[in-house]
């Protein structure tokens, strides 16, 4: 198993994760998947799913993966089918896919107040809230939850941290400093969680996400007016 604290990253971050690089506003060009795919330190199930263009449950689904979705380095994952085995590949059978089950959404509360706020979408279809704010502010769970990964494994979002709050679920805080949790550890919505640090072009802020089943949302959907 990973047990990097950069590597061991449960549910769906797995969230979050490999979006874009924040810093630079680039969108990511997916590359053409391998049929096969060796894992390598630092990787998680996201990052290689977003690397290729291709969905993470389904990578799960068809190497047998459990629904922490830990991988472990050395891990041969198979990613698609190969060439020739596409030619002879018969049509497939139309099917119904059942919808997503959402869990109830959690009472959400802003994870840092005070500061100027604007809506950051991402090319590749991130989105989030940039939070100013001062340097060492108070950073606080949004949500009733647990710290899934915390670390900086992640490019363009400095310090992470997660929070699963259900099987629909999660948060990301980056840019944050001094952490006063760890992974593992059970939180409630408002209990300080980290600092903040200093964001790519230097000054204060917190980078924040909402994600369900994984996709981001916009965050302004779901948290109080202010």
């Amino acid at each position: 198993m990973i047990t990097s604290a950069l590597s061991r990253i449960s549910f769906l971050v797995i969230a979050l994760l490999a979006l874009a690089v924040f810093a630079s506003g680039c969108a990511s060009h997916p590359q053409a998947p391998p049929a096969t795919y060796t894992v390598k330190r630092g990787d998680t199930l996201y990052s290689i799913a977003t690397r290729f263009g291709l969905d993470y449950h389904e990578i799960a689904r068809r190497n047998r993966i459990g629904s922490d979705y830990r991988i472990a380095v050395g891990q041969v994952l198979t990613l698609g089918r190969s060439t020739s085995a596409s030619r002879n590949a018969q049509p497939a059978t139309p099917t119904s896919t059942a919808p997503e089950v959402l869990d109830p959404s959690p009472s959400w509360i802003w994870p840092a107040q005070g500061g100027a706020v604007s809506s950051t979408e991402r090319p590749n279809g991130g989105r989030g809230l940039t939070i100013s704010g001062r340097a060492g502010q108070d950073i606080k769970a949004a949500a009733d939850g647990r710290v899934v990964y915390t670390g900086a494994g992640l490019l363009g979002y400095g310090q992470l941290v997660i929070i699963k709050h259900n099987e629909t679920y999660l948060s990301a805080y980056g840019h944050t400093q001094a952490l006063s949790i760890k992974e593992g550890d059970a939180v409630k919505a408002g209990q300080s969680i980290a600092t903040m640090g200093n964001g790519p072009e230097g000054s204060p802020m917190l980078y924040f996400e909402i994600r369900v089943h994984g996709r981001p949302v916009d965050p302004l959907s779901l948290l109080p007016r202010q």
